[in-house]
């Protein structure tokens, strides 16, 4: 959508980091910091990684999940996947790889790098609801050619513009991947229950009404009001931006599990164990192409 009324009631930032960089990935948002005040949005990283860091990428453990999703997309390079239920492909700009870890899922080596310069993209988790975080996985990689997009915006997850993403997602939760041509300007209008808002963004500058740079992420003040936005460099803007009705349920964090209590996630992180006594007992489940399948 583009700003025809200057009049409209906007959202102003009212939190921003540049997280804490670890080798190639920023960590933007964790659960026990910003994914408090953002929730069903607990953690992002922001990966950027070229020569030695692909490598340091692609040296990354396999590690367990309970209780959440994450969601991956790329802003530059592709991704390769090759797992026995989905076939193989490529996921780049555009493309996503969903995976809903609710009772467990062991993961972190499912795609590769192809020959590309560089990989950047971004990883986000979503809390689940109490009915959904000790189900059954679900697991999709999704190539740009079958998403969807309205206007500059990439449907990743949710609705936007009547324009429905294929990820098999939780209702009440927009995300979507953006670019934005130097000097373009476009407004996001929320949904009316979606009072939690924030973008990152991967390249370029934006003006959100005030300055947001490459490598930031920005949180907006709750409310149902829009969010105008203008690429306000010499560059592209290319940013991710969430909104989702809020998590209604507290936090309770193990190490790679987010859920809704104690119980709950005594229950994922017992799992997560006996999955991993079963992937020892399991071998070697490296495929022709290099990657190793989510276990589940």
């Amino acid at each position: 959508m583009t700003i025809s009324n200057p009049s409209l009631a906007t959202r102003r930032i009212v939190r921003r980091t540049r997280g804490s960089g670890h080798g190639p990935i920023t960590r933007l948002m964790s659960p026990s910091d910003l994914g408090q005040i953002v929730k069903p949005f607990v953690f992002l990283d922001l990966f950027d990684a070229k020569g030695a860091g692909l490598r340091a990428m692609g040296d990354m453990p396999i590690h367990p999940h309970s209780g959440l999703a994450t969601v991956t997309v790329l802003t530059e390079g592709r991704l390769r996947y090759d797992a026995p239920e989905a076939g193989s492909g490529t996921i780049g700009y555009g493309g996503v790889e969903w995976l809903r870890a609710g009772g467990g899922v062991w993961h972190g080596k499912e795609m590769s790098a192809e020959d590309v310069p560089r990989i950047q993209g971004f990883q986000l988790w979503l809390a689940l609801s109490a009915e959904l975080e000790n189900g059954v996985p679900v697991s999709r990689y999704i190539e740009a050619k079958d998403m969807v997009q309205s206007g500059p915006a990439h449907v990743i997850v949710g609705n936007h513009e009547g324009v429905q993403s294929p990820v098999p997602a939780p209702q009440g939760i927009n995300y979507l991947l953006v670019t934005l041509r130097a000097g373009e300007r476009w407004t996001y209008l929320p949904p009316a229950s979606n009072t939690v808002a924030w973008l990152a963004l991967a390249k370029g500058a934006l003006d959100a009404g005030a300055q947001v740079d490459a490598g930031e992420m920005v949180i907006f003040e709750n409310g149902q009001a829009a969010i105008a936005l203008q690429a306000s460099g010499k560059e592209d803007a290319v940013f991710v931006l969430g909104s989702a009705v809020p998590h209604p349920y507290p936090l309770h964090l193990g190490y790679y599990s987010v859920h809704t209590s104690a119980q709950a996630l005594e229950i994922g992180e017992r799992r997560i164990a006996e999955l991993g006594r079963k992937l020892q007992d399991a071998g070697d489940r490296r495929t022709a192409s290099g990657t190793i399948p989510v276990f589940r």
